[in-house]
């Protein structure tokens, strides 16, 4: 059975970009492009920009810069083409292998994408790589399921619904908060002083059953789902409602918790 976590295709970009930006993104892009423009780039490299709202936060926070995005899928790409000013490079690639001259960047970032690559290493090598010398290595990544309890609901119903063979999707995203891990994997690679935040955040839910949309239909969950002859539609119900037991009835907010990176080369 086929359960890529990395495949955001079809219908997958705008409910991702509908359901989940709102609560989980959009607050994250806005900081995460204040990080950036603190160290003056002129040239950014985003990896696994997605469906661009993160560009967006970027762009907002670093006039003038050049800006390149890159993505795994071209159907992201197409999204985010909307966030960013016209002309804006945009190029399907892999953080493992990025298709580009060494030291052409002053910034390389990467919001919530780290998780999903097979070699954490090789990426953050290619990372040092594409970065001129002193230039940094902006990236975020979700904190554990004990923080962000929306998704363990969700995982907890995925793993009830099919207990012989649960979907695998939300253990990928909420799977990488080990900060001494990735410090010394940054290390390794070439990079010498980091800074390291913990962000807590109170995201804002308008509507549970969107939110519910974009946590079953927003991600390869769905896909991992129909492979199972599995139900969306009660799935996302379901969703719904239990998010809405636990938090209570929407507009309401949510706890959420990510880590924010900084890394310089050297």
């Amino acid at each position: 059975m086929d359960d890529d976590a990395t495949r955001f295709q079809g219908s997958i970009p705008e409910f991702y970009d509908s359901g989940l930006g709102p609560v989980l993104f959009r607050h994250y892009a806005d900081v995460l492009g204040a990080a950036v423009s603190s160290t003056a780039p002129r040239r950014i490299l985003e990896v696994a920009a997605g469906t661009g709202i993160s560009s967006a936060g970027i762009v907002a926070h670093n006039g003038g810069a050049e800006l390149v995005l890159t993505d795994l899928n071209e159907a992201m790409l197409l999204r985010a083409a909307a966030k960013v000013p016209e002309g804006t490079r945009m190029q399907v690639a892999d953080a493992q292998a990025l298709p580009f001259e060494d030291g052409g960047f002053d910034a390389v970032v990467c919001q919530f994408g780290i998780m999903f690559v097979p070699d954490v290493g090789a990426a953050f090598r290619e990372a040092r790589r594409v970065l001129a010398p002193g230039g940094v290595f902006v990236f975020s990544v979700w904190d554990s399921h004990d923080r962000n309890r929306f998704a363990a609901i969700v995982d907890g119903l995925l793993a009830e619904t099919f207990p012989d063979d649960p979907p695998p999707f939300y253990r990928v995203p909420f799977g990488m908060s080990d900060i001494e891990r990735l410090r010394r994997l940054a290390q390794d690679s070439g990079f010498g002083r980091l800074r390291i935040d913990v962000l807590p955040h109170d995201a804002p839910v308008a509507s549970w059953r969107a939110f519910a949309d974009g946590l079953i239909r927003g991600n390869p969950v769905s896909d991992q789902v129909r492979a199972r002859s599995g139900d969306l539609d009660a799935l996302v119900r379901t969703v719904a409602e239990r998010l809405s037991a636990e938090y209570g009835p929407a507009p309401t907010t949510i706890p959420v918790q990510t880590i924010l990176f900084r890394a310089w080369a050297v």
